[in-house]
């Protein structure tokens, strides 16, 4: 027998920052939202240690017990949170038709997507290994920790030195390893990386491995010179933090039949708004930005999106009656 049809008023996709602020909101305004969680309950943040720029709390605080705060205060107000990966939809009409795990059929009146985005990684198994002991895959957020010690950037487009300027800022040195034998970013980002006099950058260079141990974290990196050629060489670089700029991974594969995409797979909404181009279904957080990247600006799409949701869904009963 199949199984029946839960109808949900408003449904969000995603727990991180964006997900649980929007929930906040909605669970307010008595729109009932439920919650699923996808594969990371609390999103990129719960892989961080310590969070310094979240306002709100002088003394810093961990990832974790961030998005466990958030998480309480969503369900105080009378949010449904489960854990689930969404699999499937259909925003072909209305009610919108989402499927969960492949099995469970949901329908709903609105959607706020906020899958985020994964930031793309080496796949080295010693970059597993130090994840959060000196591997970070962004400076804004990590680079305060690492003053007056000797990082390394991977990348070459506008990220890449955009980071690495950054860094030069905090940092005593800062590597730049550059796969090709030139930078992709713009001329003025490009500029700006050779005119600053703590960036070294190591132009067609490949991360072999990274060095140190659970009790330092990263301390080095090996390198590859021209790996594959004839001329081939292997050197090793002394580095407290080891960051990644080879871009980001927007999860909207799901949804991207339906939503509106740019080519890299971030979800366009209107304007200043969360909306997207079905009526009814909301973006808020990593999946529409792919600028700002911060959990505090995720968490403020989020309340747009929850009150765009809210407005939304005030129409469609004020068109009932």
């Amino acid at each position: 027998m199949a199984e029946e049809v839960e109808r949900i008023k408003c449904l969000i996709v995603g727990s991180g920052p964006a997900g649980y602020t929007a929930a906040i909101y909605a669970a307010r305004a008595n729109l009932k939202p439920v919650v699923y969680t996808g594969m990371q309950m609390g999103g990129q943040l719960t892989t961080t240690t310590e969070v310094e720029n979240f306002p709100g709390y002088p003394e810093g605080v961990t990832g974790p017990v961030l998005m466990e705060d958030l998480r309480k205060q969503a369900e105080r107000f009378g949010t449904d949170i489960r854990f689930g990966i969404v699999t499937d939809v259909d925003f072909s009409a209305h009610p919108l038709k989402v499927t969960v795990d492949g099995a469970k059929p949901v329908e709903a009146d609105a959607v706020i997507i906020a899958t985020g985005a994964s930031a793309k990684y080496l796949g080295l198994p010693s970059e597993e290994r130090f994840r959060g002991m000196g591997v970070s895959a962004c400076a804004t957020c990590d680079g305060f920790f690492y003053r007056g010690k000797d990082v390394a950037v991977v990348g070459g487009g506008d990220t890449a030195c955009e980071e690495a300027t950054y860094l030069a800022g905090l940092c005593n040195k800062v590597y730049l390893i550059v796969r090709k034998n030139y930078l992709r970013a713009s001329k003025a980002m490009q500029e700006r990386v050779f005119k600053t006099p703590n960036i070294e950058i190591l132009f067609e260079h490949n991360t072999l491995e990274l060095l140190g141990s659970d009790e330092t974290g990263v301390t080095g990196a090996r390198l590859v010179y021209r790996k594959g050629e004839p001329d081939q060489a292997e050197k090793e670089i002394k580095i407290d933090g080891f960051f990644l700029a080879i871009g980001h991974h927007p999860n909207s594969e799901v949804f991207s039949k339906y939503v509106k995409t740019d080519e890299q797979g971030y979800i366009i909404t209107e304007g200043a708004s969360t909306r997207t181009n079905v009526p009814g279904v909301f973006a808020a957080g990593d999946i529409m930005d792919p600028v700002y990247r911060q959990g505090i600006a995720a968490a403020g799409s989020g309340c747009r999106a929850a009150i765009d949701a809210e407005r939304y869904l005030g129409e469609l009963e004020a068109q009932k009656h």
